[in-house]
């Protein structure tokens, strides 16, 4: 199996060692100092499963590596549009690309059935600008239960969870799928193929439509937002009105807020990626967490007040960090 990690940050390089010491054969891509360290000395893991380096090939060049079997995407969703000349060498007629993402993904539709089948979310997939680079059906989904972080240059430490749900957007269980979620297993790592990866989206994407541009707009941690009684109720508030939106798409999320509230206590003072990536100048990843979920309401008439308002301050902030 041949696997290119494409954005090789935290979970591209997590990944990609792990299937390396599976034995699959990884090209990891990335770019500065992580990119100059993981040549010189691989990638290294540190993990409370016990820590391992893997001497993956690392490149800033994907013409180098050519066609793959799997393309793993390790990039922000709000670069997928311009990702083109990186991922155009990667691919051959069955390569599938394996989208690493929190949010709704722009395949979300694609084979979904019903009356939204093959729609385009705007707000993801603007003008469809990202399924003419990354056509829809190539992606396999990919929902992250795991924590990691770039310690320092090559160097990952793994937090907590191994969890990486895979699907494919026609429910199959296909053997693209099942393949990689073999691979993935035999890195170390939990990979089930869901049934239906739409209902592990909106699992995931309960805690991060809310809890990221609140710890953002508040700069506070998972543990500071829950034991705040303001922002915890608007958080329960914007969840409620979340599950309304995944209900009305025949979504089942099957936890219940509180449980989903307690769980994230249970983190701790951790700073999400939205608070990370505006301490850092970096791009706020909302459109697929927020603005695509306020577009899916519209379009299923579901009443989503509290969501609204939270994105026009959050998109304001989004503006105003980039600028």
């Amino acid at each position: 199996m041949k696997v290119a990690v494409l954005g090789a940050g935290a979970i591209g390089a997590y990944v990609g060692a792990a299937l390396h010491r599976a034995g699959a054969d990884v090209y990891l891509v990335a770019r500065g100092p992580h990119l100059a360290a993981m040549r010189q000395h691989g990638v290294q893991v540190l993990s409370p499963r016990g820590d391992f380096t893997a001497r993956a090939h690392a490149t800033d060049d994907p013409a180098e590596i050519g066609p793959v079997d799997y393309v793993f995407l390790g990039l922000k969703a709000n670069s997928y549009a311009a990702c083109g000349p990186l991922i155009e060498p990667l691919l051959h007629d069955t390569t599938a690309v394996i989208a690493a993402q929190n949010g709704i993904p722009w395949w979300y539709f694609h084979r979904h059935g019903g009356p939204y089948d093959g729609h385009r979310v705007e707000s993801v997939d603007p003008g469809g600008a990202v399924s003419a680079v990354l056509a829809p059906e190539r992606a396999i989904g990919c929902v992250v239960y795991a924590a990691t972080e770039l310690e320092g240059p090559g160097v990952v430490r793994h937090l907590e969870g191994t969890r990486f749900s895979l699907g494919e957007p026609d429910r199959s269980r296909s053997p693209r799928c099942l393949a990689f979620g073999e691979a993935m297993r035999a890195g170390g790592l939990k990979c089930p193929v869901e049934p239906d990866l739409r209902n592990d989206i909106w699992l995931k994407l309960l805690g991060n439509i809310s809890f990221n541009p609140i710890s953002a707009l508040a700069r506070a941690t998972m543990r500071q937002m829950c034991l705040h009684g303001g922002t915890r109720k608007v958080i329960e508030i914007m969840m409620t009105e979340t599950l309304a939106v995944a209900e009305a798409l025949g979504c089942e999320v099957g936890v219940s807020i509180e449980r989903r509230l307690a769980g994230a206590e249970r983190v701790g003072d951790h700073r999400t990626s939205t608070l990370q990536d505006l301490e850092r100048g970096k791009p706020l990843e909302l459109d697929v967490l927020l603005a695509a979920v306020v577009e899916l309401a519209e379009i299923t008439g579901v009443d989503v007040p509290t969501l609204r308002t939270v994105h026009a301050i959050s998109d304001l902030l989004a503006l105003r960090s980039a600028a």
